[in-house]
């Protein structure tokens, strides 16, 4: 045993009795431990070992075709109150669920070895931290946790005993029976249990399931936030570095933009960017009363296809050593992996993701369009020395974005605090052809957190207001960007990736007093010239364009935001309500 808690293990001998596997192993985190499991799920055909001299440390794995990505509506949030779920989470009956899930996972895992896996969220030692215990009978889940997470023994220093403050993950891939799938939090428990499914995105407790949707109702009740953002710092030629939090639907480049490389015109200067975190935030008020960012895992579970030396150099680099690539194709020339948009070179002798000879002549896919690469952060080229600090990094701004080809401007500064979360709640993309259904619909994602939020969401909203009550006038300054202007034949305005800082360089001399604005009914603007677009193929005229606030376009906006605040009924807080009034009112 690696612990004396007496409710980790009384909890973990309750899930043995239910699961009744044959081996009950203990993950400690050692070097010999996991080399011994990576061993095994060589030998039985579950990883396959990569190049050593190209890849060392690396591997690749399968998994079934109808288990290939997070499955939104086998995914349920068991609050004892119907009411405390929310309109936009699917709600089941905790008796319930626990009643039918336990028929589940009666006996499941006989024939098999349970798994039993400490880890921190978070940096080991940091009152940020939190602990969880995943159960599993995966070895790829304990390998992606020994990335993701700070995995072993060394997680329960932070528990100590005494404590209760677990969270307890219950995994078995059972079948892989998609009709059986479900993946249920238990807010009120710190509980999630995971059937069914060996996708990352479902199995790997520690990710969505606890650092954003438990994590979320946690930060609510000990007044906190679990956020949907990446956190970057940007250092000045004279060595100062400041701390920027963004949140952005799918498909908007969130990645890419924490990871981001600068401009030629500012490496020049000496500008540096630090990437802390591509994905989750945790924040707290510090002592010092202002709002500070870890990012409470270790690595980085990333999107594969379109990942290439262009787009994102940085976390190509990542995926050097050490990483588990999932439902890419395998080059079997050089036993290496190969992914759409990694290079215009398909292997010629390739297995596909599926497992079968692939001919990329006939138009099919090599990876599917949701592969992934799970890769250490201590590999990113750019990670920050802050990365693991105990206390986080302190935040200056916080970035809210979408994907708009019209509405939206390049950028606006929210008039306040309060008018920030109403900014962050009428978050919005546009779906593209690559969304199935129509395209250009409107798909509302309020702080990009619609998926993940473990409790109401206008419970949610309401927890931003107060803890804007709480940072006064030490709280960041909000932001939205849109970075997907199209003109009228439907092209990109602005270019982009790493020349989005000049962009971010607007932000950071707002925050510091620096830089000037204009008063737009929506925000205040920079002015065009105030954009450093040196270097760029863009001139003032363009970036006067970018900035363009149509007002006919944002009156409708208002009614598409009247009509998903109806959602939230009687929850919505009275000051969303009052920012939408007041929007309309200076749109006349």
């Amino acid at each position: 045993m690696l612990t004396n808690n007496k409710n980790v293990l009384n909890w973990v001998d309750e899930m043995v009795a239910l699961t009744k596997p044959d081996k009950v192993v203990w993950i400690d985190g050692s070097d010999e431990q996991m080399e011994a499991l990576k061993a095994e799920a060589v030998s039985t055909g579950e990883m396959e070992v990569l190049n050593a001299e190209k890849l060392p440390g690396c591997y690749l794995h399968r998994t079934l075709p109808n288990d290939v990505a997070r499955v939104e509506g086998r995914t349920f949030i068991c609050s004892r109150k119907e009411e405390d779920c929310g309109p936009t989470n699917n709600w089941w009956d905790p008796k319930e669920a626990y009643a039918t899930l336990s028929k589940l996972y009666d006996g499941v895992m006989k024939g098999r070895t349970m798994y039993v896996i400490p880890y921190s969220m978070g940096p080991i030692g940091s009152k940020f931290s939190k602990v969880g215990v995943e159960v599993t009978d995966s070895i790829y889940v304990v390998m992606n946790m020994d990335i993701m997470t700070r995995m072993g023994a060394k997680a329960f220093e932070n528990l100590g005993d005494e404590s209760n403050d677990f969270v307890r993950g219950l995994h078995s891939k059972a079948d892989i029976d998609e009709n059986n799938r479900y993946i249920c939090h238990f807010p009120e428990d710190n509980t999630i249990w995971s059937i069914n499914s060996a996708y990352g995105g479902n199995v790997l407790l520690g990710k969505k399931c606890f650092a954003l949707r438990i994590a979320s109702y946690q930060g609510k009740n000990e007044g906190w936030m679990a956020e949907h953002m990446l956190i970057l710092g940007i250092e000045n030629p004279e060595g100062e570095v400041r701390y920027i939090c963004a949140a952005f639907p799918s498909a908007c480049g969130k990645t890419n933009l924490a990871m981001l490389i600068p401009p030629e015109i500012y490496r020049k200067k000496g500008y540096k960017v630090w990437c802390v975190g591509d994905d989750i935030a945790w924040l707290r008020i510090g002592e010092d009363g202002r709002l500070w960012a870890i990012n409470p895992e270790n690595g980085f579970f990333g999107v594969a296809p379109g990942t290439n030396e262009k787009s994102n150099p940085n976390a190509l680099a990542s995926t050097r050593k050490n990483t588990i690539f999932t439902n890419v194709a395998h080059n079997l020339s050089d036993n290496t992996v190969w992914w759409e948009g990694l290079d215009k070179n398909p292997p010629a002798n390739a297995i596909d993701w599926m497992g079968n000879k692939w001919d990329y002549t006939d138009g099919s896919k090599g990876a599917h369009p949701n592969s992934r690469f799970t890769a250490p952060a201590e590999n990113c080229p750019c990670i920050s020395k802050e990365f693991n600090s105990p206390n986080g990094v302190p935040i200056s701004a916080i970035v809210f974005g979408g994907r708009r080809a019209k509405t939206a401007p390049l950028v606006y500064q929210s008039f306040d605090w309060n008018h920030g979360v109403f900014v962050g709640s009428i978050m919005a993309s546009e779906t593209t052809a690559a969304a199935s259904g129509a395209v250009g619909v409107v798909r509302r994602d309020p702080m990009a957190m619609l998926p993940f939020c473990g409790y109401h969401m206008g419970d949610y909203f309401k927890h931003w207001i107060e803890m804007g009550k709480k940072l006064g006038d030490k709280a960041p300054k909000i932001f939205n960007v849109n970075w997907f202007r199209t003109d009228d034949e439907g092209h990109f305005i602005w270019p982009g990736f790493g020349d989005n800082m000049r962009v971010l360089m607007w932000i950071l001399e707002r925050c510091e007093g620096k830089a000037d604005a204009v008063k737009t009914q929506i925000g205040y603007q920079p002015k065009a010239e105030d954009i450093n677009v040196e270097g760029l193929d863009i001139d003032v005229e363009t970036v006067k364009g970018l900035l363009n606030v149509d007002k006919e376009l944002w009156t409708e906006e208002t009614e598409g935001i009247g009509e998903f605040y109806k959602k939230f009924g009687d929850r919505l807080p009275e000051e969303l309500k009052d920012e939408l009034a007041e929007l309309k009112i200076r749109l006349k």
